[in-house]
C-alpha cells in the first residue's frame, strides 16, 4: 500500500524579512540605550543577562522557568544578549526565542541516554582545539563562549565554562597538527562562537590556515547573525572575503529570528563574497511542524542564506524535553519535498550518539526493485516506473587519462 501524502495547510508568508520585534522590545526593556550602544555589539556583550536576578528585572517567568534557572545554575550558564531578549514575547512560555534562551525544570534532569559529550568529539581531539573524527577534514574549537547560550547546546560541557579563549600556544598547535596532516582539506572553526573573538584574533587563525596548500575551504559556526547581527561588520565581512573560500554557517531555528537586523547581517556577508548557509535544530513544540519550517527555509532564501541541514536534536544531558522522535523530522521532509522547491528542502542529518558521525534521512520513495524497472512513489503518492538499463558497467574509463595530463 502507497502511502499518500497530503500537502501541509500554509499561511501567508511575508514578501520580505520579518518586520523587526527588537525595536519594540528594545524600547520596553533597554529604554536608555542610545542608538550607537545598542548597535555596538560589545555593548551587548557587556549588557547580557546572565542570572536569575538580572533575568527577573526583564521577563516575567513562569514558576518552570524560574525553577529552571535556579535548578540549572551548576549545570550550564546563562547569557541572552539583549538584542535576543528583546525578541522574546514576554507573555508567551512557548515563544521560540524564550525556549532557546531561558530553561525551565525539565533541563535539570538527566535522562537514560543522554551523553556529556553526545558527539563523542573528546575521544578524538588530539589537541585541545582540534577535534579530528572525519577523515578529510577537523574541527577547531577556538573558544568557549556564545553571545546566548542556547538551552538545547550539543557542547555544554564546554560552553559551561568560564568566559576564557584558549591560549596562542594551544591555538598554534592546533594550526601546527593540520599542517602535519595532509588529508585534512577542510576546516570547521567553531565553538563556542568564533565571531565573538577580535577580528586581530580570528584572523590570526585564519591566515595561517589558508596557507596551507592541503586546505581547500573553511567553514566557520556561528550564531551571531542570529542572536547578535550587530557584529557583523563591513570591516569583519571584508576579513573573511580575504581569507576566502570561508563559508559561513549559521542557525536560525525559527522564521521569528529572521528579523530586518539578522537579514541585513546574512546579506552583509553575501555581498562580501562569503556564501551563508543555515543549520536548525529541529526542537519539539518549537519549530516541530512542517509549516514553521516550511516558513524558515523561505525566510532564508530570500535572505541569500542556503537552508542547509535540519538537525535531529543530539543526545545532550538535559535536553530531552525538546528532543523529537527520529520519524517526526522525515515526516516534516515529506511534506516538504514536491511540495516546494528543492533549495528550500534541508537534509535530515542524525549525528550517531558517541561518535559515529553524520547520517542523512528522508522519506522512503522507493515501493519495489527488480531487474528491469524500480518503481517509485512521487510526491502525491502516485506510482511511476523508471526502467533499469541493460549495461550495469558503471566504471569511467577516461578518469585516469585526463589526471594523467592534468599533471603534466
Amino acid at each position: 500500500m502507497i502511502p499518500s501524502v497530503l500537502p501541509v495547510a500554509s499561511s501567508p508568508e511575508p514578501r520580505t524579512a520579518r518586520p523587526s520585534t527588537s525595536a519594540q522590545g528594545r524600547a520596553r526593556l533597554f529604554p536608555s540605550a542610545t542608538d550607537a550602544e545598542w548597535s555596538d555589539w560589545r555593548w551587548q556583550q557587556r549588557h547580557a543577562v546572565r542570572n536569575l536576578e538580572q533575568l527577573e528585572k526583564y521577563i516575567a517567568l513562569t514558576p518552570d522557568e524560574r525553577a529552571g534557572v535556579q535548578e540549572t545554575s551548576e549545570l550550564f550558564r546563562i547569557g541572552i544578549s539583549p538584542y535576543y531578549l528583546s525578541l522574546i514575547d514576554p507573555e508567551h512560555p512557548f515563544c521560540p526565542v524564550r525556549m532557546q534562551s531561558i530553561p525551565v525544570r525539565a533541563e535539570a534532569r538527566i535522562r537514560p541516554g543522554e551523553l556529556t559529550d553526545p558527539l563523542g568529539e573528546d575521544k578524538t581531539r588530539p589537541e585541545e582545539c582540534i577535534v579530528h573524527k572525519y577523515p578529510d577534514r577537523v574541527l577547531f574549537l577556538a573558544i568557549d563562549t556564545c553571545s546566548v547560550y542556547c538551552r538545547h547546546c550539543t557542547r555544554r560541557r564546554i560552553t559551561k565554562g568560564g568566559e576564557a579563549e584558549l591560549t596562542k600556544d594551544q591555538i598554534r598547535r592546533g594550526i601546527e597538527y593540520i599542517q602535519r596532516h595532509p588529508e585534512v582539506r577542510d576546516v570547521l572553526i567553531s565553538g563556542g562562537d568564533p565571531f565573538l573573538l577580535s577580528e586581530e584574533r580570528l584572523e590570526s587563525i585564519l591566515e595561517p590556515l589558508t596557507r596551507i596548500p592541503h586546505v581547500e575551504m573553511i567553514r566557520i559556526g556561528t550564531r551571531v547573525p542570529v542572536c547578535l547581527p550587530m557584529r557583523v561588520t563591513d570591516s569583519l565581512a571584508r576579513m573573511l572575503r580575504r581569507h576566502a573560500p570561508v563559508y559561513v554557517i549559521t542557525h536560525f531555528n525559527h522564521p521569528k529570528e529572521v528579523t530586518a537586523e539578522a537579514r541585513e547581517a546574512c546579506e552583509r556577508l553575501v555581498d562580501h563574497g562569503v556564501p551563508v548557509e543555515n543549520q536548525a535544530v529541529l526542537m519539539r513544540r518549537l519549530n516541530s511542524e512542517a509549516r514553521i519550517i516550511k516558513e524558515l527555509s523561505h525566510v532564508l532564501l530570500r535572505s541569500r542564506v542556503r537552508p542547509y541541514y535540519l538537525h535531529q536534536m543530539d543526545v545532550a544531558e538535559g535536553c530531552e524535553h525538546l528532543r523529537t522522535p527520529i520519524a517526526k523530522g522525515v515526516e516534516i521532509l515529506q511534506h516538504l519535498r514536491g511540495f516546494t522547491s528543492g533549495l528550500a528542502v534541508p537534509h535530515l542529518a542524525v549525528d550517531l550518539p558517541g561518535g559515529g558521525g553524520k547520517v542523512t534521512l528522508q522519506p522512503d520513495y522507493v515501493v519495489e526493485r527488480s531487474a528491469h524497472e524500480t518503481v517509485f512513489r512521487n510526491f502525491k503518492g502516485q506510482r511511476y516506473a523508471y526502467p533499469e538499463p541493460e549495461e550495469t558497467d558503471c566504471t569511467c574509463p577516461y578518469d585516469d587519462v585526463w589526471r594523467a595530463r592534468d599533471a603534466r
